[in-house]
């Protein structure tokens, strides 16, 4: 079977670094998630400009891994998958654009919908197989989050859960090798959580009919104690599998990567699986939660910081939404010459 390997990651933060305390200045002391540990804000967080679209931060995260392994990785791209936590473009995804802008054309285009948070992993769940069964031989995975500006709304801003999220974005480069294989991958679905997800509009509309009232997440303490729960377990259950599948066990890795919701679910699956802070790598602070690119540009700034060891083992993971979807892949990081 032809072996799959995640070459290399990079990624793109905007300029605009905002810090805690522009949450702190509107904050409403009658807030019901106030102190909602689901909510504790970062340090710090990235928003895109106002004008600036998925496909955008995209482009400049791929020009970075372009100047890494030349020009022509562009024109050679087999298959393009993309997921933008805010569609630039209502009906459409970013693939087209995106080949569009890179010059090339891929004989598959995919936009994920799906996946959010936990898109990462499970792109590479899809590539593997594709790759075989197409005989290709470079991919693009590229995920872009520029929904992070939403919560800086006049209103949405007061409420504890707009501190959190932040902007960025990833692409990472896939071929057909063996230098840094891409050995498991696993997807689990819980469709009964779905529902916990959904957007606010204050004067009752549906986010498409015109009107004033601005788009917001429903939160409630229920529901994050919900998320928190489900959260805590999923996401160690489907690491726990993927270990096994390469029969390994969470002692085994040498980086673990997931999404990062907040300090605690980053605590509860450290502690689940057993794993120090030390191999457990996050951009929290730095960044917020960044929704489906937190796990590639985490893993991009754990790659430049030199915390992962020659022929590690690295496991990518986490959760969507409220909990429907968990996902993990298992990955061979090369030993340098």
């Amino acid at each position: 079977m032809t072996p799959v390997s995640l070459v290399d990651v990079a990624s793109h933060l905007p300029p605009d670094k905002v810090g805690r305390e522009y949450f702190e200045r509107y904050s409403r002391p009658d807030d019901p998630l106030l102190r909602n540990p689901m909510f504790r804000a970062p340090e710090f967080r990235r928003y895109a400009a106002r004008e600036d679209t998925g496909a955008d931060l995209i482009e400049r995260a791929a020009a970075t891994l372009f100047e890494r392994h030349g020009s022509d990785t562009a024109r050679d791209v087999d298959i393009l998958i993309t997921h933008n936590a805010l569609p630039d473009v209502p009906f459409l995804g970013s693939g087209a654009e995106l080949a569009r802008r890179f010059g090339c054309r891929p004989d598959t285009i995919i936009d994920l919908h799906n996946g959010h948070c936990a898109v990462f992993p499970y792109m590479l769940s899809l590539v593997v197989p594709l790759m075989r069964a197409n005989n290709a031989r470079t991919a693009l995975l590229c995920t872009a989050q520029t929904a992070g500006k939403i919560f800086t709304q006049p209103g949405v801003r007061q409420s504890a859960h707009a501190s959190v999220p932040g902007d960025g974005a990833a692409v990472a480069l896939v071929t057909a090798s063996d230098s840094s294989p891409i050995l498991a991958t696993q997807v689990h679905h819980f469709p009964e959580s779905a529902p916990d997800v959904e957007l606010k509009l204050g004067d009752g509309r549906l986010y498409w009919e015109p009107g004033t009232a601005e788009m917001d997440v429903a939160f409630d303490n229920t529901k994050a104690q919900n998320i928190i729960e489900r959260g805590s377990l999923i996401v160690p259950e489907v690491v726990t599998e993927v270990c096994k599948r390469i029969d390994a066990s969470p002692e085994d890795i040498d980086l673990l990567v997931t999404n990062q919701p907040n300090r605690l679910l980053l605590r509860n699956w450290g502690r689940a699986l057993g794993i120090d802070r030390a191999r457990h790598f996050d951009t929290y602070d730095s960044y917020g939660n960044l929704f489906g690119s937190g796990v590639p540009v985490s893993l991009d700034h754990a790659l430049r910081a030199g915390r992962l060891a020659d022929g590690g083992l690295v496991l990518l993971a986490g959760f969507a939404g409220a909990g429907e979807m968990a996902s993990a892949a298992a990955v061979r990081w090369p030993k340098q010459a």
